[in-house]
């Protein structure tokens, strides 16, 4: 056999060093929260519950009222949203369904921002009547012990933020369904990964919980008015400023929202372009995490029943093994077993979109192109051009 076919067959074995390490971090993961896991009687600091909006999920409504329901004494909701919004009349009728609770609306952020939920955000934060906030996307559906759950970290001065998992909740289309397998078998995955080697250095916009001091720390949300991946900012900027941040077990329902395969394609190979500027040489290295193209390029190479049974035996066994481990085992997805055959689907789907992200020099945010410099997003039309392109290497030079 020649050397070029045992240089394939190595390299296409990278991936099961990554996907059994997945598998170590996961159960090692769960094993330390469950043992640190207890519940949250006393300490329930008055909490300000924030909520961006713009626009209105069909779900809305629910997701909103599930945080009026919480099992908690003391904490309001503070929806920043515009005057002409359509959420505005389904706010009003949470208002009178829930008298109990606290529930406030600003009118705008009153800023101009090219992350106009930053924008919000930074209005949110200086109005909040309480010191520890906490963050929720509006597609997001928690249970009655949600706050006491999240807060509870806080009893130690060291943490200053946390954050949680979540599952897709509601998946209706194929597009719906791959997102939420792929959720818990690709990212969560990396989550795993990332906290056992590096730490929780992240959070996730579907529970950011934080403190106006730490937020106050790092300069407040100003900073990351013209920056994507806002969410998993607030945890980085906490970390580097000496805080603590605990990724949370308990999981919170995120309701499917991509009504085509479009509509997945294009938001996931816009993160993912993102994700190529902020870590070009992590981004390069998910290479060795696709498995199923490798077990292709091996049976290829080397067309034989012990190749093609071993690459491809051995991808599907710790693809489902991490499935069931995270999604089944650590998240309580009961559903989780309908979804697994999906994962060859997504692997590919996942490798297409990696790919694609090194072809895109920009990226379209609500109707603009950007390009990105040293982490902020920067306009790809110059000032006072009338909507002429430039060449992005200049203007990254510029």
């Amino acid at each position: 056999m020649a050397i070029t076919n045992y240089v394939v067959l190595a390299l296409a074995a990278i991936p099961f060093i990554y996907y059994l390490l997945v598998l170590f971090c996961t159960a090692d993961y769960f094993r330390a929260a469950k043992k640190q896991a207890r519940s949250n009687a006393d300490f329930t600091p008055g909490v300000s519950i924030l909520k961006p909006v713009k626009g209105l999920d069909i779900t809305a409504y629910e997701n909103y009222a599930s945080f009026c329901r919480l099992d908690y004494p003391e904490y309001e909701i503070v929806f920043c949203v515009d005057g002409d919004d359509p959420s505005l009349p389904l706010i009003e009728k949470l208002r009178r369904d829930f008298p109990e609770r606290q529930i406030r609306v600003l009118a705008g952020s009153g800023r101009n921002a090219i992350n106009d939920k930053v924008a919000r955000l930074v209005r949110l934060t200086h109005e909040a009547k309480y010191d520890l906030f906490v963050i929720a996307d509006s597609d997001v559906r928690v249970r009655p012990d949600y706050l006491r759950t999240v807060v509870a970290p806080f009893r130690d001065e060291r943490v200053g933020a946390a954050t949680c998992l979540y599952a897709s909740a509601g998946a209706r289309t194929l597009a719906e369904r791959l997102q939420s397998i792929g959720m818990i078998s690709d990212f969560f995955a990396s989550v795993m990964v990332a906290w056992k080697l590096d730490g929780v250095k992240f959070t996730l916009g579907q529970t950011i919980v934080t403190t106006r001091e730490a937020v106050e720390s790092w300069g407040g949300y100003p900073v990351l008015e013209d920056r994507p991946a806002d969410d998993l900012y607030a945890g980085k900027l906490a970390a580097e400023q000496g805080y603590e941040v605990k990724l949370l077990p308990y999981v919170v329902d995120a309701v499917a929202d991509f009504g085509s395969m479009g509509e997945l394609l294009h938001k996931r190979v816009r993160w993912a372009t993102v994700q190529r500027w902020m870590r070009p040489w992590g981004h390069m290295g998910l290479i060795f995490t696709f498995g199923l193209p490798w077990a292709i390029a091996a049976a290829v190479t080397v067309p034989t029943a012990p190749v093609i049974e071993g690459y491809f035996g051995g991808y599907a066994a710790c693809r489902i093994a991490m499935a069931a481990l995270i999604g089944g085992w650590g998240m309580k997805q009961r559903a989780i077993w309908k979804k697994i055959p999906l994962i060859p689907l997504w692997d590919l789907t996942a490798f297409a979109i990696w790919l694609a992200s090194f072809t895109r020099r920009t990226v379209r945010w609500r109707g603009v192109d950007y390009l990105m410099r040293e982490g902020k997003f920067v306009s790809a039309t110059p000032a006072g051009a009338k909507g002429a392109p430039i060449d992005p290497e200049k203007a990254a030079d510029a």
